[in-house]
């Protein structure tokens, strides 16, 4: 595998009625699931999903979750989120994060994501879990 290579994936979503407000526009608090849902189909994709970090013996928790929205997203719409995996030394998992609406390719709204370790006992993580430093390896990050 090549280097500082990007890990990426897509997620593409239809807006249903009950993710919208009184105005059609798509509540805040639904973002929040779509970048959910981009994290569980790059979790798919590169093989580094919930199942996977807890079959090595660990949670993932989020500690850190950021929005810009830039244009609303209304009901009958598509959503494509895109996550990008931000490399780091640190014993976390960074993520970014854009939307798009997919019936015209326009950004929705951007973001970013931080998880960190814990063992089953719930006691953070200082250093990266052996699993995952076999894991940056393979795909080059």
């Amino acid at each position: 595998m090549e280097k500082n290579k990007q890990l990426t994936a897509s997620k593409e979503t239809e807006i249903r009625f009950s993710e919208v407000d009184s105005m059609g526009i798509v509540w805040h608090g639904a973002y929040s699931l779509y970048f959910e849902d981009a994290r569980e189909e790059f979790g798919r994709k590169y093989g580094i999903g919930y199942l996977d970090i807890f079959g090595n013996g660990f949670y993932a928790p989020l500690v850190d979750l950021r929005f810009s929205y830039k244009k609303p997203l209304v009901y009958g719409r598509r959503a494509r989120t895109n996550i990008i995996y931000k490399p780091t030394e640190a014993a976390k998992i960074v993520f970014e994060y854009e939307i798009y609406d997919a019936d015209d390719n326009s950004l929705i709204a951007t973001g970013s994501s931080v998880q960190v370790f814990l063992d089953k006992d719930y006691r953070l993580v200082w250093g990266n879990p052996p699993f995952y430093e076999e894991w940056k390896k393979k795909w080059g990050v």
